[in-house]
């Protein structure tokens, strides 16, 4: 299982479905969806971002927007993903709750988010340690099923392989998701060499990192 194939199994047949990609970045998620014959709208809180997914996705929508605070009605929405940025968002139950109501009562949001675990997040440890916020993340949506907001359709484990022809291949794909990191990694370059070295596997196109991913398929009670 990947994520786009989780993704297109959950909203199957998804060509003309209205999708929401929150936290959409510069428009890759977009873009696949959107090949896929889906009407997308992304929304992310860097201008910089939202500038290169309508480069991207000529066809989508893409908002400058918190995903704390939907600039949508209630119920727009056939569905939503949030990928890989649940965890960024300074209140993730927010987040979720905003989710449900531009989606509406039982369509589903896909919510994949990254473990405090596995080879990559050693090699981005040291310029970022995400492990409270994945947690954080991970709080939220355990807090949203329990507390009756949402129901879990499905709740899957699986890995994501990354190959890095080198350390600056690595480096150019962590401040691509947040240019801030760069101060960072300018700050400890030695260490951060290091943990990439002893973290990934070498293989004949360069180093393996892998990151555990743990997705949900949440469904908004009615």
């Amino acid at each position: 299982m990947d994520t786009l194939t989780l993704i297109l199994d959950t909203f199957a047949p998804i060509a003309g479905r209205r999708i929401l990609d929150l936290g959409c970045g510069p428009g890759i998620l977009a873009k696949a969806l959107a090949a896929e014959g889906a009407d997308v709208t992304g929304i992310d809180p860097g201008e910089a971002a939202i500038a290169a997914a309508r480069s991207r996705v000529p066809a989508g929508r893409f908002e400058q927007a918190s995903a704390e605070a939907l600039p949508f009605a209630d119920a727009e929405f056939d569905g939503a993903v949030i990928l890989n940025a649940l965890h960024h968002v300074p209140n993730p139950r927010t987040a979720l709750a905003e989710a449900g109501r531009v989606v509406g009562p039982g369509r589903p949001i896909v919510v994949v988010e990254p473990l405090a675990e596995g080879s990559f997040f050693a090699a981005l440890k040291p310029i970022e340690d995400e492990t409270e916020i994945r947690a954080a993340a991970q709080a939220a949506i355990a807090a949203a099923v329990a507390g009756g907001a949402f129901a879990c359709r499905r709740d899957m484990t699986f890995e994501r392989h990354e190959t890095f022809a080198d350390l600056a291949a690595f480096l150019a794909r962590v401040t691509a998701v947040d240019p801030a990191r760069q101060a960072a990694i300018e700050a400890d370059a030695a260490n951060i060499a290091a943990a990439f070295e002893a973290a990934a596997t070498r293989t004949p196109e360069g180093y393996g990192l892998t990151q555990p991913l743990r997705a949900h398929v949440l469904v908004p009670a009615g």
